[in-house]
């Protein structure tokens, strides 16, 4: 081994901290991209150029439309989940090019307030950005980042600033900077690009979700990255722990090399587990389901061997559009999710979003809610605005004619919500027979999300009105302790370890039990390997998750004794204190891994 020349001293290391967005390790020399801050000039423009600057806002728009054409060509050639999310992605931009919304706004700008062009655009971009940050949603604030991408491509075209690719990049690299898109994401080659940082960007945005399908380690949001690393120091990102390493001390990089050789054993191990069923050592056998957000994920389910879709979620359907889906596109999307799943079931959620999201396909009727999380939103926007809810209710009956589909209602709190959407079931079942279609016989079950207390307190009652119940721990813990997770001032607070939050999942799940009706969960306690056996012993058998999550929960599952962790279930269940539970249940997942 080489001694480093006496007086010269090896870098100090450095560790920067971000948000953990995509999990693995990536080490390599660091390739820094350059910001290519866009120079957005500012000015009044002359009433007789007004005309002339609209033209070359529309001009850079076009072409806007052309590049996203181009890119969408490009991403055939990519495989996997990866070229299926940026198809999304693009497909949403192209939407957000032609949208009234974003299009008519910065022509008003420019024509009312006799803005120039670039100015028009950011300063548009900008407060619809804003708008959906505001949003009480992480996955629909995150769009903000689509807002800005399409918004930074327009002014792109405007300034005539060169776009800075990857072109370059020595194999094995770490990419370094400040943002990078989406699009920029899904192009990136695995082969090529070990993995990659941002001092910007979230964990719920198409950035982080491109790197996640991809399998690229990424840490994003991490401050101070930019001004301390160049080109070519040696770096760790470890997407997992949400950590950047700079210059890592060789003792630090040696455990890193060997971890990497564990994650590589370990992936070859659990792609292994892929037809073997999810049954405990016991004989307990565990249905593995998949959550989806997009249609296009549905192809992936099968290469982890989920055996369902346990919630598709159709808020794809309402996004960055200024119209409503007919009831034709949302029956040709969802049928072609029911046949890719071959006979497996697909459980849809009816819409769960809040009207002031839908506000510019609804219109300025329903008013602004004070508090969205606790207004007119999902089945509550469904039944006082029932064209919604029929339009779906008929695109899921005529799909479920294909294979085997359930129907979910998202927050649910009263028995007569349920009656309310199974006589419009009924009734739109009728009138589709009328127009000839086909219908399936009989009509899907019908669902509840256990989502809020008070739901979870009535179970008994719910669970005499419905077919069967799906447990939505996310919300179940933000409504039970009043803690929303995106304000970080009190995200610590959010704990699906709590007592109270434990004992409402224990009511639903008993309750469904002595209904005999199935119930799930679906949130992300689901898809942690560390709850598995806890949820288990409460009595659950059916456990929904991201596609990413199945193999490693099939895998404890495979490992687990059920009477052993009903045993520990119940000791938990007699515990008041969080820590108290906490150290239980992670003693049993040590002593039986």
């Amino acid at each position: 081994m080489k001694t480093a020349s006496k007086g010269r001293r090896r870098p100090r290391e450095q560790v920067f901290e971000g948000l953990a967005v995509s999990p693995g390790v990536g080490i390599g020399p660091a390739f820094v991209r350059e910001s290519g801050d866009l120079h957005v000039p500012e000015y009044q423009v002359p009433a007789g150029r007004v005309r002339r600057e609209k033209k070359r806002f529309a001009d850079a728009t076009a072409k806007a439309v052309r590049q996203v054409g181009k890119l969408k060509a490009k991403s055939l050639g990519i495989h996997g989940l990866a070229a299926e999310e940026l198809g999304y992605l693009l497909d949403a931009h192209l939407q957000m090019l032609k949208s009234r919304r974003l299009i008519g706004g910065i022509e008003a700008r420019i024509e009312k307030e006799r803005r120039n062009a670039e100015a028009a655009v950011m300063s548009e971009i900008s407060a619809l950005a804003q708008e959906f940050v505001a949003m009480e949603d992480d996955y629909l604030s995150a769009r903000a980042d689509d807002v800005r991408e399409v918004g930074h491509r327009i002014l792109r075209n405007l300034t005539d600033t060169a776009y800075r690719g990857f072109g370059g990049v020595e194999k094995g690299s770490i990419v370094i900077a400040e943002e990078i898109s989406p699009a920029d994401t899904a192009l990136m080659d695995p082969e090529q690009i070990a993995g990659f940082a941002c001092v910007m960007g979230g964990a719920e945005g198409h950035t982080a979700i491109m790197a996640r399908s991809l399998g690229l380690p990424a840490v994003l949001g991490v401050a101070g990255l930019i001004p301390a690393i160049r080109s070519g120091d040696m770096l760790i990102v470890d997407g997992s722990s949400g950590l950047v390493i700079l210059n890592p001390t060789g003792k630090r990089l040696a455990a890193y090399q060997k971890r990497l050789k564990a994650m590589a054993r370990e992936a070859r191990s659990l792609a292994r587990l892929r037809d073997i069923p999810a049954e405990t050592r016991d004989g307990q056998r565990i249905l593995m389901e998949v959550n989806l957000e997009l249609p296009r994920e549905a192809a992936q389910a099968t290469v982890v061997g989920a055996e369902g879709v346990g919630l598709l979620r159709t808020e794809f359907f309402y996004m960055n559009r200024d119209d409503l889906p007919d009831e034709e596109e949302q029956y040709t999307e969802l049928a072609k999710i029911v046949k890719a799943m071959k006979g497996r079931p697909v459980t849809v959620r009816t819409l769960d979003v809040g009207g002031e999201k839908l506000a510019s396909s609804l219109g300025d009727h329903l008013g602004e809610a004070q508090n969205p999380a606790l207004g007119l939103r999902a089945i509550r926007l469904s039944l006082k605005e029932p064209k919604l809810l029929r339009t779906q209710l008929a695109a899921m009956l005529r799909a479920a004619a294909h294979g085997p589909l359930r129907i979910l209602l998202p927050m649910i709190s009263t028995p007569g919500e349920i009656v309310a959407v199974r006589k419009e079931l009924e009734k739109t079942a009728r009138r589709l027979r009328r127009r000839g279609l086909e219908v399936a016989e009989p009509l899907p079950p019908l669902g509840v999300m256990i989502e809020v207390p008070g739901a979870a307190l009535a179970a008994d009652s719910l669970a005499q009105n419905c077919d069967f119940f799906a447990i939505g721990t996310n919300d179940l813990t933000m409504y039970t302790l009043a803690i929303d997770r995106g304000e970080e001032q009190v995200a610590y607070l959010y704990n699906p370890l709590h007592p109270a939050v434990l004992r409402l999942i224990q009511f639903s799940v008993e309750a469904a039990l002595r209904a005999r009706i199935p119930v799930s969960v679906c949130g992300e306690m689901a898809g942690d390997p560390r709850f598995t056996a806890l949820l288990l012993g409460l009595g659950v058998r059916e456990l929904s998750m991201t596609v990413k999550a199945v193999p490693r929960v099939k895998s404890r599952i495979l490992g687990l004794d059920m009477q052993a962790a009903a045993r520990r279930a119940q000791m938990i269940m007699d515990q008041v204190d969080s820590t108290r539970i906490a150290t239980l249940v992670d003693d049993f997942n040590e002593t039986v891994a």
